[in-house]
């Protein structure tokens, strides 16, 4: 099969329940053969974007679509440069920060304070809290940082290695309340698997 054709749905997908465990069973097969979390996190955030869009019943294209998806990984596992066109390469403080990591949707936040005193929004709260922050209206969180002004709602996942967090898997919807338990449930087993599938 085309790696592609991961993201079509079948037609039997009706419920939440079934669509995070068609993207469950998509995603295992696609993360098998490779384990490096760039290539790993990149084919994650297409597929879940792209299942998304093409799931009528909750989300689609229309005014209930998921409008980003992706990745924000601590910068610590971010590889060091080993080329560059400046000389020297400029020295930068990346601590206690999470840097943009592979994604699906417009451009985004760059980088996401991390650091005691500095944390917030809903990206670093999951990250610093360990646990998954559903937000079904964002104007109302505090602190949120909008990358997207359309996005009205959002979930994010921590990546947990062992226990500490690495990461987060966040996704935007141009809806409010567009994600309930049935997504936190579904993106908490997607976040780990592609923890556990890939080496950080």
């Amino acid at each position: 099969m085309p790696h592609a054709d991961s993201s079509f749905l079948p037609s039997s997908v009706k419920t939440k329940s079934d669509f995070w465990e068609h993207v469950y069973v998509q995603l295992q097969s696609l993360l098998t053969s490779q384990r490096n979390w760039v290539s790993n996190c990149a084919n994650a955030s297409s597929l879940i974007y792209s299942s998304l869009l093409a799931f009528m019943p909750y989300f689609g294209s229309d005014e209930k679509a998921v409008n980003w998806c992706g990745f924000y990984v601590d910068s610590s596992l971010f590889p060091s440069p080993s080329l560059s066109s400046v000389r020297p390469p400029k020295a930068t403080t990346n601590e206690g920060r999470l840097l943009l990591g592979p994604f699906c949707g417009r451009p985004a936040c760059q980088f996401i304070n991390t650091a005691l005193g500095k944390a917030r929004g809903v990206c670093a709260d999951a990250y610093v809290q360990g646990k998954t922050v559903l937000v079904p209206e964002v104007d109302t969180y505090p602190g949120h940082i909008a990358c997207d002004g359309d996005t009205k709602s959002e979930i994010v996942c921590p990546l947990l290695y062992e226990g500490r967090s690495i990461g987060v898997l966040d996704l935007d919807c141009l809806a409010l309340n567009g994600f309930d338990e049935d997504d936190k449930a579904g993106l908490e087993r997607v976040a780990k698997l592609v923890v556990d599938s890939s080496d950080w």
